[in-house]
């Protein structure tokens, strides 16, 4: 059984780097997911908006639609084509995570969501955006997704500045997802790249405890945060959402390593 503070945590990002599952591979591994033990542990399957026209000769004449949540790397310009194509297709849409453009405005961004028909998480930019940009997402029943690695050490936020957009975005009442980098429960350094990556645990304890949010990103002691995490109330995760990983299994032995999880059922 998965604990409710876990619930959906995991959205399913099989697709995207370092994973880069070929699409037919991660809608059958995703069908796999739904009908596990742990099936209520993960979320939607996350596909960029250009994978959207080559589902449908994949799921035919479908009798469960996939849940998926969309990603626009082009902005909200992709918004149109993206509900168009979920209209026609078996799918599930869970939610929208829509890229800012640099050269898009606040008050532009609100305006180009506003025909939306699914949870939109706009992706924060790291820059003097952020916080007006969050404000704005006050009660709108948006939410904000922040990036918290990638392919180069510098898309790495530090603790510092990532534990400043999390708690400007729960003063701000705005629950957030976070994507890309997040590969162990824990923070750690990785030994190919040397990058230091945050854990997905910590971001959890942040959203718990945003007075002490720098600290709770530092920790790398397995049994400290283990210990931490079980006296979480929910609302942590009523303001962290989920994260993606483009591996569902990691987590799923990472938690039960920690003691968090079962470590399997037949």
């Amino acid at each position: 059984m998965i604990p409710a503070l876990f619930a959906g945590l995991c959205d399913d990002a099989a697709v995207f780097p370092p994973g880069l599952a070929p699409l037919p591979d991660a809608v059958a591994a995703h069908d796999v997911h739904e009908k596990s033990w742990y099936a209520d542990l993960v979320g939607p399957l996350v596909l960029a908006a250009p994978a959207l026209d080559a589902l449908g000769d994949l799921l035919g004449a479908r009798d469960t639609p996939l849940p998926v949540a969309v990603t626009l790397p082009g902005g909200p310009a992709q918004l149109p084509g993206v509900l168009d194509a979920a209209k026609v297709l078996p799918v599930d849409l869970r939610a929208l995570e829509i890229a800012v453009p640099d050269e898009l405005g606040v008050d532009e961004v609100l305006a180009a969501i506003s025909a939306a028909t699914a949870p939109v998480y706009v992706e924060i930019p790291r820059d003097d955006r952020r916080l007006p940009l969050l404000d704005a997402l006050a009660g709108t029943g948006h939410r904000a997704k922040f990036r918290t690695g990638g392919v180069r050490a510098d898309l790495y936020p530090s603790e510092a500045e990532l534990a400043a957009a999390i708690c400007a975005a729960i003063d701000a009442g705005v629950p957030f997802k976070a994507t890309a980098g997040l590969h162990h429960a824990l923070r750690n350094t990785d030994p190919e790249t040397g990058f230091e990556q945050h854990g997905f645990l910590n971001l959890l304890l942040a959203a718990g405890d945003p007075d002490n949010a720098e600290a709770h990103l530092a920790e790398r002691d397995g049994a400290a945060v283990a210990a931490l995490v079980r006296n979480l109330d929910d609302g942590a995760r009523g303001r962290f959402t989920s994260f993606g990983t483009c591996s569902i299994s990691d987590p799923l032995t990472e938690l039960a390593g920690l003691g968090l999880l079962p470590r399997g059922e037949a």
